[in-house]
């Protein structure tokens, strides 16, 4: 009767290793071999035994290919020099080309800091970045937070998790905190201008005041926002809604004087690049600006 496959496992990756003359390590993806930049190494004699320490996988253990191509590329030669076996290391925490699906690494890190060991830094400055990347953005979702309505912090809070029924009440929290449509409006306008002058662009959860802000008529926007000149942060929020694809795409009214002008003469002296763009193909195009 024929052997049981058990799947992947690191016994059967080291054996491959075992047998190896050596082991092209190149930090690009696998049709990319070639690329002249990319950095790439050779290992051969017992720092062969070194990487195999490192490249320990969870046993059996697989899942569904992510669409990424990954890097590095591991190709594997035999004694004789035919190709035994091409890897790919996949968000430093995956393995392609043993198994049936991208098997997870035991340990990746300890993988990273091989690789950097032996000269080939790409994935630890690929994990370094992404590190930096979290803690502003981190920093980014408590500014929103913090920003929220007087009250509704612990929800607006809910909602950056995903949990379930937030955005919900806080809608109808905010409602019964602000009753008043103008002054909501124009709360609501501040908020939605904070990610105005964020870099990246507008995170998911940075949309609700929008959104909240959508759910009223064209017209009962405009006239609470006209009641009284607007705050910088409140015409950065009327700026992104004024060009936003939910306000664009439906037949909206026209901004009117003197707000028109006092979105243009704001965003021209203070606005991003970003801003600056969108306000000439939007709401500054039929001033010529």
């Amino acid at each position: 009767m024929a052997r049981r496959d058990k799947g992947p496992s690191t016994d059967r990756l080291r054996g491959i290793l075992a047998s190896a003359a050596e082991v092209l390590i190149v930090e690009a993806g696998p049709d990319e071999l070639d690329r002249a930049d990319a950095a790439r190494i050779v290992v051969d004699g017992d720092a062969i035994a070194g990487l195999a320490r490192v490249l320990a996988v969870v046993d059996g253990g697989r899942r569904d290919h992510c669409l990424c191509l990954g890097w590095p590329t591991m190709v594997v030669s035999g004694a004789d020099g035919r190709e035994v076996a091409r890897w790919t290391v996949h968000h430093q925490a995956y393995l392609r080309g043993f198994g049936d699906g991208d098997v997870e690494l035991r340990d990746g890190p300890a993988l990273t800091e091989w690789l950097a060991g032996h000269g080939l830094n790409g994935s630890r400055d690929v994990q370094l970045m992404l590190a930096r990347q979290a803690v502003e953005d981190e920093a980014r979702r408590v500014r929103w937070v913090t920003a929220a309505p007087a009250g509704l912090a612990s929800l607006a809070e809910a909602v950056t998790r995903r949990d379930a029924d937030a955005e919900r009440q806080l809608a109808k929290l905010l409602g019964r905190r602000i009753p008043d449509v103008v002054a909501r409006i124009r709360t609501l306008t501040a908020w939605a201008g904070l990610p105005a002058r964020e870099e990246g662009g507008t995170f998911w959860y940075e949309f609700l005041p929008q959104r909240l802000l959508l759910a009223e008529s064209s017209a009962t926007i405009l006239g609470a926002l006209m009641t009284s000149p607007l705050s910088p942060g409140q015409l950065d929020g009327a700026a992104e809604l004024f060009t936003s694809l939910e306000w664009t795409r439906q037949p909206r009214a026209e901004v009117p004087e003197p707000l028109l002008s006092q979105l243009i003469a704001h965003v021209t002296a203070t606005g991003t690049e970003p801003m600056r763009f969108r306000m000439r193909h939007g709401y500054g195009a039929a001033a010529g600006v």
